[in-house]
């Protein structure tokens, strides 16, 4: 790496920023489709009119909008992404302004050990979890696919979807086989987005929802399959511990359960994605990481599970199959 190739690692927040400060400022939905002036765009959101400017100026120059004379356009995929007036908006971006807001406090956090976010989710406002599951949803609709094709449903009647937010994974299980009674597990304030997203798919009456807090409360029992995706990162190996033996006492004999995560090597450097995302959970969470292959084999064993099995994708993101006999 050359000082230059540094200087460019270094200073690449910044157009991460004015992105993201263009989107909260929602400067895409008021720029209108006839063009805007910087001065009505500005007036419209009570912005400085001259800071309002530059910062339009500079979305030009990184291609999400274009100027002709005075007026600026939004460029047809900044319309449909970054504009309420489209169906494709992507309102999950929110939440990585929020990210932005965490990450910042690294430095203090690796002082400290303490995490710049520790408050549980439940506890979080509507303006923070809306954000937060609708970046969700839009990752885990377009990946599921994919990432639910390994797994084999042969038996599979019933599926519990463990913190399953807007119930994407769940929409998928029941793509793949109709037949499967699937339900999702999530948090009081989290299940009522939870319905919406299913209406919104066009599930209603097919994805049942569970409200409770996993670490608090026992899981219903009966299940063929449980699945944990993206969740055992938000805990501490303890809590996971105690998690994966309400899971063994949940599902079925012969039930499976499969978690998806970013499962580090022993020295936790691979897959970079997992290691970057340990981060996130350092100043994100109380206690979450991203945990090896040997701790989470060794905590399915210690539930119980056997015929444990790993397959990793080409994102370095993997699944963690087992039995309970």
């Amino acid at each position: 790496m050359n000082p230059n190739t540094i200087r460019e690692f270094a200073a690449s927040f910044q157009k991460s920023r004015i992105l993201l400060s263009g989107f909260e400022l929602d400067l895409f939905t008021n720029i209108d489709e006839s063009g805007s002036t910087n001065n009505q765009v500005a007036a419209g959101l009570h912005l400085d009119e001259h800071a309002c400017e530059r910062l339009l100026n500079a979305l030009v120059s990184l291609g999400f909008l274009t100027k002709q004379n005075l007026l600026f356009f939004n460029t047809p995929e900044s319309f449909t992404f970054l504009s309420k007036k489209s169906s494709g908006y992507l309102g999950g971006l929110m939440h990585s302004n929020h990210l932005w807001n965490t990450w910042s406090n690294l430095t203090q956090v690796v002082k400290t050990g303490k995490s710049a976010h520790p408050t549980e989710i439940n506890e979080r406002g509507e303006d923070w979890l809306f954000p937060f599951i609708s970046a969700m949803h839009d990752r885990a609709i377009k990946q599921a696919p994919l990432q639910l094709s390994n797994l084999d449903l042969t038996g599979i009647k019933s599926v519990l979807d463990i913190g399953g937010g807007s119930g994407a994974y769940s929409m998928e299980f029941i793509t793949k086989k109709p037949e499967i009674e699937a339900t999702v597990f999530d948090l009081p304030n989290v299940v009522p987005i939870t319905k919406k997203f299913i209406d919104l798919e066009g599930f209603s009456g097919r994805i049942k929802t569970y409200t409770g807090d996993y670490i608090t409360d026992e899981l219903p029992e009966g299940f063929d399959l449980i699945f944990l995706s993206a969740i055992i990162h938000s805990n501490s190996l303890d809590i996971n511990q105690m998690l994966i033996g309400k899971c063994y006492n949940s599902l079925n004999r012969d039930g499976k359960i499969v978690i998806q995560d970013w499962i580090m090597n022993n020295e936790r450097t691979q897959p970079t994605a997992g290691a970057i995302f340990a981060i996130n959970m350092l100043v994100g969470t109380e206690a979450g990481d991203c945990f090896t292959d040997q701790e989470v084999t060794e905590m399915l064993s210690n539930a119980g599970f056997r015929n444990i099995s790993r397959f990793e994708f080409e994102s370095g993101l993997s699944q963690v199959i087992a039995q309970k006999i």
